[in-house]
C-alpha cells in the first residue's frame, strides 16, 4: 500500500536525485572552464616559447615542442571529457525521464485505489454496487442477445412452417 507520504517521499527524493545531477553538471562545466583556462595559459605559454624560437634560440626548441604536445594533450583530453561528461549527462536525463515517467504511472495506477480507500463506506458501497451492476448489465445483454438469437431462429423455422402450409393447402384446392 503506497501512501501520500510515500508518494511525496518518493517525489521529494527523486527532486534531490535531479539537483545532484545540476550540481554534478555544475561542477563539471566549472572542470571545463578550469580546463579552458590551463588551455589559454598554456597556449600563451607556446607564443612565448615560439616567439623565442623564431629569436634564434634553438636550445629551447624541444622544450616548446613538448609544451605543444602538452597542448595537444590537454585539448584532446578536454575534449574526451566533454563528450563523457555530455553522454554521462544525457543517460543520466533519461534515466531520470524513464524513472519519473514509470513513477507517474504507478502514481496513476494507485490513486483510484486510494481514493476509493478514503471515501465514506456508503460512497465505496455504490462504486462497488455500480461494479456489479455494471456486471450485472453485461450478463442481461449477453441473454438479451441469446434470446433475440433464438427469436429469429423460431422465427424462420415459424415463416418456413407456414410456407409450407399454405403450399399444401393450395395443393389440397388444385386437387
Amino acid at each position: 500500500v503506497v501512501t501520500r507520504d510515500d508518494v511525496e517521499e518518493s517525489l521529494k527524493a527523486m527532486w534531490q536525485y535531479v539537483k545532484d545531477k545540476e550540481q554534478l553538471l555544475k561542477d563539471l562545466h566549472s572542470q571545463i572552464e578550469e580546463t579552458d583556462q590551463r588551455l589559454s595559459a598554456k597556449q600563451a605559454e607556446r607564443d612565448y616559447w615560439l616567439e623565442y624560437k623564431n629569436v634564434g634560440s634553438k636550445a629551447q626548441a624541444e622544450k616548446i615542442m613538448n609544451l605543444e604536445k602538452d597542448i595537444k594533450e590537454v585539448k584532446d583530453d578536454l575534449h574526451r571529457t566533454t563528450e563523457y561528461y555530455r553522454n554521462a549527462l544525457k543517460a543520466v536525463k533519461e534515466e531520470n525521464d524513464r524513472m519519473v515517467e514509470r513513477h507517474m504511472k504507478f502514481c496513476k495506477e494507485q490513486a483510484p485505489e486510494n481514493a476509493v480507500r478514503y471515501l465514506e463506506k456508503n460512497s465505496r458501497r455504490e462504486i462497488e454496487e455500480n461494479e456489479w451492476l455494471k456486471e450485472e448489465v453485461k450478463v442481461y445483454q449477453k441473454e438479451v442477445s441469446d434470446l433475440k438469437a433464438s427469436i429469429q431462429l423460431l422465427e424462420e423455422e415459424n415463416i418456413s412452417l407456414v410456407t409450407k402450409l399454405i403450399d399444401s393447402r393450395l395443393q389440397n384446392l388444385r386437387v
